[in-house]
């Protein structure tokens, strides 16, 4: 691909997403600075799940999408890495739209640019690769400008690398696949350079945590760009020289919060919350900041805030404390929002509470939070399967997380993205691990249905009568056809189009017996490398649901 689009950006999102959840685990592992606290994996996937999220469906420009993706990664941002992965983001969305051919705003028709000197007007649309490079050296300044004591070894040097090669490819005139290619290669460089160049790590025999995952979402990048998988294996522990890193002494807790405060104030906060402790990272603008210190003093760091602004979603973490949440707490519930009675067998079988739910019956607040209570675990991790009891959801957990209960909302937005993630539920692993894996397993299971229209309506995929099979694809009606057969082939063709290993089939209450075997034959003829798994959901409305992962 030659060209950053709204397509382009959406894969990259998905891509490097999949490959922060395959990596994470290893990332943590070589986590010791700032702090060996060993969730560096984990927080840069929060972090890229909560910019996924909340990256809008249906058309888009690519300045619209970017903005959005940049700004729910400032918001949704965890911990030390994932704050300056924000930074990262947004700054580099900000300069593309800037820079891009047909994606310019005002400000390029003749306003200062952020980032250029007074006076200095915009210059003229710049090709798809020589944007690209620019953007890379833009946010790794931003990076570097919003860390109140930059510290050479991290990922703010690999970003610098990475920017670094991809301007030198850019000016020597090369494509825009081949500029990410030398963006790869620099920060893969950078990366292995990082033990030599921060004592910590050269003690514990690890590169830098959080360049590792900067290398594995620019590593996505290139597999979009280039049409080729890329896969960015994360360097393993050498032999340590020295003391050992976790002898390190330093601040016992991390404060993080949003900060609502004028932009010309941030600079000087910033260098009076470094006063305080360490690791301080204050990105963002616009009058929207996310503050990240580690530091000993958690009410003066607040109160600096306070001074200049509004802090909100304040959140404080003992790192003590933290490191006991790795390791296996008993006690865990899973409540599964189930459609249909052989749905609820599924869900209790794999070891789940279950709420009734589905098309036409919508679960309350209520009803979760009674099931939370008659749980009487300390931790809770709740499956919504459709997207309307999302928000229920999460206003259930907000509500629990006031009496000291840990709730997790998977956004499984399917019944059969909910069975993809309990399918991986393992109660002896860590709270956060098993987050993890389940939003991954949720997020790498693409979704279908087919269903019978009960009234003339205009659909995404056109006008619809009464009667016609309606196809079903990751939320939006994609296809109608007068056979349900035929659109259910439609459905899953679609579905196995970006790839996928195992097929998953859930009947409903009134579906044709033969429906759910023909379909399994189609996909045995049309790919005999798809495992086929076919279950009784008794769900409403929908004779099959469909899943592919």
């Amino acid at each position: 691909m030659e060209q950053l689009t709204v397509e382009v950006l959406r894969a990259w999102a998905r891509t490097a997403l999949a490959e922060l959840a395959r990596a994470r685990a290893e990332i943590d592992e070589l986590n010791v600075y700032p702090v060996p606290d060993g969730d560096t994996g984990t927080n840069l996937y929060l972090t890229w799940e909560a910019a996924c999220d909340a990256l809008p469906k249906g058309e888009l420009t690519f300045t619209e999408a970017i903005q959005a993706f940049g700004r729910s990664a400032l918001l949704g941002a965890r911990g030390n890495s994932g704050v300056i992965t924000s930074q990262l983001i947004r700054a580099c969305g900000l300069r593309l739209t800037e820079n891009l051919p047909g994606h310019r705003d005002a400000a390029a028709d003749g306003a200062d640019r952020p980032g250029d000197p007074p006076g200095v007007l915009a210059d003229p649309p710049m090709s798809e690769a020589a944007a690209f490079a620019d953007a890379l050296r833009f946010a790794a300044d931003a990076a570097y400008g919003a860390v109140a004591q930059p510290v050479e070894g991290t990922m703010l040097t690999v970003a610098r690398a990475a920017a670094s090669g991809a301007m030198t490819a850019a000016n020597a005139g090369k494509s825009l696949a081949d500029v990410c290619l030398a963006a790869v290669a620099s920060a893969r460089q950078a990366l292995t350079r990082t033990t030599e160049q921060l004592d910590v790590l050269r003690r514990a025999g690890v590169v830098d945590a959080g360049g590792a995952g900067l290398v594995v979402i620019l590593g996505a990048m290139e597999s979009v760009l280039t049409g080729r998988h890329v896969r960015v294996d994360v360097p393993a522990r050498v032999e340590p020289r020295g003391e050992s890193s976790a002898s390190v002494d330093g601040p016992a807790y991390e404060v993080m919060y949003l900060l609502d405060a004028a932009d010309d104030q941030v600079d000087g906060f910033r260098q009076r919350l470094a006063a305080l402790g360490d690791s301080v990272v204050v990105v963002g603008g616009d009058g929207l900041w996310n503050v990240h210190v580690h530091t000993d003093d958690v009410g003066a760091a607040i109160e600096r805030g306070i001074e200049i602004g509004r802090p909100h979603r304040i959140r404080v973490t003992h790192f003590e404390d933290q490191a006991h949440h790795h390791e296996p707490v008993p006690g865990r519930a899973v409540i599964a929002v189930v459609a249909g009675d052989g749905l609820g067998e599924l869900f209790t079988e794999a070891g789940a509470r279950i709420i009734r739910g589905g098309p036409g019956r919508r679960c309350s607040t209520g009803e979760l939070l009674r099931a939370i209570e008659e749980s009487k675990a300390p931790e809770i991790v709740i499956l919504p399967n459709d997207q309307d009891s999302l928000a229920v959801a999460e206003a259930a957990a907000t509500a629990a997380r006031q009496d000291g209960i840990r709730v997790a909302v998977i956004p499984t937005r399917a019944q059969v993205q909910g069975l993809a993630a309990i399918a991986v539920h393992d109660p002896q692993r860590s709270f956060d691990d098993d987050v993890v894996q389940l939003s991954a397993a949720a997020g790498q299971t693409r979704h279908g249905a087919v269903t019978v229209a009960v009234k003339d309506a205009w659909t995404m995929a056109g006008m619809c009568r009464v009667g016609d099979a309606l196809g079903v694809v990751d939320g939006d009606f994609a296809l109608i056809t007068d056979d349900l057969e035929q659109a259910a082939y439609g459905v899953v063709d679609r579905l196995l189009g970006g790839g996928g290993e195992l097929l998953t089939i859930v009947t409903g209450r009134d579906a044709d017996p033969g429906l759910a075997a023909a379909v399994e034959r189609h996909v045995r003829r049309a790919r005999k490398d798809v495992d086929v798994m076919v279950y009784d959901g008794g769900q409403d409305r929908y004779p099959l649901l469909i899943g592919v992962e």
